[in-house]
């Protein structure tokens, strides 16, 4: 059973979750809140498996809720999908950057909005390969963007730094499978290991951290 915690200050957006998880047998939702303190507060409280987290909240946003639920060791496998109301929203870069495991529009439908919770409860990230590329397109004429190497980075191997340079362009294992002539397999597991080595939560974070270190395909 997947257990869900929604932390928003609508409570039109927090009934429909409710009532979208009341319906499924595989998720429940074990907890609410209205805002980011009271969300904290709750998911320290169950520890769930997927927080599903407004950006704009009174009392804490959802930026500082996140990095508070990220940075606490006893949360470690609570997983954080962040609403917002465009694809592009400003926070979304800074969201990946705290930890968040991907995003989802509050007026996806209901199909789209379980299969985020499903997904990112089974360890993966809510960040296709299209979506990678538009936010690594907005955010990278900024300041915040590149030119901050992970402390982590000379852990990786030669090909580790390779694969994550490719990962940081947005594509997927299967895409970069075929641009390097290998198995899929082969790069799930130099991805593996990058994300142990750079102790990146979930893919989301990887691709955060390759493009944040200047990672850079070879010539």
């Amino acid at each position: 059973m997947i257990r869900v915690v929604v932390v928003d200050d609508q409570a039109l957006v927090r009934m429909g979750i409710r009532t979208l998880l009341d319906a499924e047998s595989d998720a429940e939702l074990v907890g609410e809140a209205a805002d980011g303190r009271a969300g904290v507060d709750m998911v320290r409280r169950v520890v769930p498996d997927v927080v599903l987290m407004d950006i704009r909240m009174p009392e804490l946003d959802g930026l500082e809720a996140l990095r508070e639920i990220t940075s606490d060791p006893a949360l470690d496998d609570v997983r954080v999908v962040m609403l917002t109301t465009f694809e592009l929203d400003e926070y979304v870069f800074e969201s990946l950057r705290g930890g968040a495991s991907g995003f989802v529009l509050k007026d996806a439908g209901p199909d789209e909005l379980l299969h985020a919770v499903r997904v990112i409860a089974d360890g993966a990230s809510l960040l296709s390969p299209s979506v990678t590329r538009r936010v690594i397109e907005r955010f990278s004429s900024g300041s915040q963007a590149r030119g901050n190497p992970h402390p982590e980075l000379h852990q990786l191997t030669d090909r580790e730094r390779e694969i994550v340079a490719w990962v940081a362009t947005g594509r997927s294992n299967d895409e970069i499978a075929a641009e390097l002539v290998v198995s899929p397999a082969t790069v799930r597991t130099h991805v593996s290991r990058a994300m142990v080595k750079l102790h990146a939560r979930d893919r989301a974070q990887l691709v955060v951290f390759g493009f944040q270190s200047g990672l850079t395909l070879p010539e």
